[in-house]
């Protein structure tokens, strides 16, 4: 197959997360199978506008902001006849109206949609564009044949609407990459560590207030926050605020090396926003034999068996969350209990069978679409 697929960002874009990962895990699998595939996305100042990465031939347009205006035209001066058998667009919030480019077939795969938490990330005029540009997906996409990476992601898809053929296909994870350390290797003082984009959105606040009433009970944390983000000067005024500062390492951007190590030595992995696709973090700190604790959200709920592979909480709750995370702090043996059983949740998931799974739908929507 001849596969496009429009997405904000790759992988090499310093805003590159989860979903590139998605991305470039899935898609630079099927060039391997023997596929050609096309990558439209935006580009950052200084990109390369063309480049190959992971045999996937990238064509850069536009930036962030912009991409939506230069991606389509950029497709009709570049692409559009390059006869494409399908087109994927990655649908990560906001969509690019790609049904308007082109007469393939298109397939929606959606990761999650932000709803009425836009509000709680963007400016009002940002947030309320982005919720009435989401509210046209159940009409750009009508009739289409889709891609969910959860159960929670097809429901919201559903509710909002679309009536189609809804496939969900999970995220996947690098076993041989992600695995967990031994016991003597974890991390002296109690650690709990949030890895990710450092956004409003994400509710590590949340996490710093745990954290604040855990100081209060006696049980001193180490918290490692791990990734970039405009939420970081808030945040570590926060964490002055709630008098934790000195238990708070907000360390930046990490390389694969650093990440892998905090997610082995770590004692607990946090992630408390309102609503995710997935929550491919906690996956991989289940990989690494950490056990999560999560809100108990769309997406969240999927990626963290509640009372096996780690807690869930009531999103918002610091006194649900606090507890959750002293109880595993405090009970070494259900804590390795739990991490032996995230390690085995983790094996249920690889992006080979993600990528078998996405072959076999994208075939069948090019065998639909051809004519007789």
């Amino acid at each position: 197959m001849k596969i496009l697929v429009a997405n904000w960002l790759d992988r090499e874009n310093p805003q590159a997360g989860g979903a590139e990962e998605h991305l470039h895990q899935i898609f630079g699998r099927l060039v391997a199978r023997g596929h050609d595939v096309t990558l439209l996305c935006s580009g950052w100042k200084g990109c390369r506008q063309r480049t190959v990465l992971d045999g996937i031939q990238v064509h850069r347009s536009g930036a962030r902001y912009t991409f939506s205006l230069t991606g389509p035209r950029y497709f009709k001066r570049h692409l559009a006849r390059n006869d494409f058998d399908v087109v994927v667009e990655d649908l990560n919030k906001v969509p690019l109206f790609t049904p308007y480019w082109t007469d393939a077939p298109v397939v929606p795969l959606v990761h999650h949609l932000f709803g009425t938490t836009a509000f709680q990330e963007a400016s009002f005029p940002l947030a309320a564009a982005t919720w009435l540009l989401e509210r046209t997906i159940p009409q750009v996409f009508k009739g289409m044949p889709s891609i969910a990476v959860s159960e929670s992601t097809k429901a919201d898809l559903i509710g909002r609407g679309l009536k189609t053929d809804i496939e969900v296909i999970t995220n996947g994870i690098d076993l041989e990459k992600y695995f967990p350390a031994p016991p003597a290797q974890k991390a002296a003082d109690p650690t709990l560590l949030y890895l990710g984009r450092v956004k409003k959105y994400k509710g590590i606040d949340l996490l710093l207030r745990a954290v604040a009433r855990l100081e209060e009970e006696g049980l001193r944390l180490r918290f490692k926050v791990a990734g970039t983000g405009d939420a970081r000067a808030s945040l570590e005024a926060l964490a002055v605020g709630l008098n934790i500062q000195d238990r708070v390492d907000f360390l930046g951007f990490v390389d694969e090396e650093t990440k892998l190590e905090l997610l082995r030595t770590s004692w607990v992995h946090g992630l408390t926003s309102p609503k995710e696709g997935w929550g491919i973090a906690n996956l991989e700190a289940a990989g690494c034999g950490t056990p999560a604790v999560s809100s108990d959200s769309p997406g969240l709920r999927e990626s963290v068996v509640h009372e096996r592979t780690g807690l869930l909480v009531p999103h918002g709750d610091i006194g649900a969350l606090a507890e959750a995370l002293g109880r595993l702090v405090r009970e070494p043996g259900l804590r390795a209990e739990m991490g032996r059983a995230a390690r085995a949740f983790a094996e249920s998931f690889s992006w080979d069978a993600s990528t078998e799974a996405t072959e076999r739908f994208l075939t069948r929507v090019v065998g639909n679409s051809q004519p007789g």
